[in-house]
């Protein structure tokens, strides 16, 4: 009977969500133009007014699976589209399932004046799985932003 009900808890679950497709997920060309759309904002209007646009869910800077975040050179968290909750942390020494300090990774690209990927394993929230995720970080001005795709 337990068994059962777990499995009809399960198939509801699933029913009520609806199938994960294939274009409900952004891809690496789509993370880039993104993370690049938010430094041009970011540029122009200043930290404050892009922050708020990074933040806002109905917002341009939130697409398919994708948000952007910002972090300061120590890890700390100013802006997460997704997790406000976040903002303020100092993420600098989280780690992945692996065990790796991806945070401080993207760090350390940025440090370098460099854009680039960092590779972590993380869970989708859409698959409930631990998968590999990538984010393309770019620095600006002391800090960098960045928008992640799982592969």
């Amino acid at each position: 009977m337990v068994r059962l009900l777990r499995w009809v808890c399960l198939l509801v679950g699933l029913t009520a969500a609806g199938p994960v497709l294939a274009e409900d997920f952004a891809t690496a060309d789509e993370a880039v133009a993104l993370v690049k759309q938010a430094v041009a904002l970011y540029k122009t209007d200043g930290p404050d007014k892009a922050f708020a646009a990074f933040q806002d869910p109905k917002g341009a800077f939130q697409v398919k699976d994708l948000y952007v975040f910002v972090q300061d050179m120590k890890g700390n968290m100013l802006s997460h589209g997704k997790n406000p909750g976040l903002i303020g942390k100092d993420l600098s020494h989280l780690k992945d399932a692996d065990g790796k300090e991806f945070v401080a990774e993207m760090m350390a690209l940025a440090a370098s004046g460099k854009s680039g990927w960092v590779d972590y394993k993380w869970a989708n929230p859409a698959t409930r799985k631990i998968q590999t995720k990538t984010s393309y970080v770019e620095p600006v001005d002391g800090l960098f932003i960045g928008a992640g795709i799982y592969k």
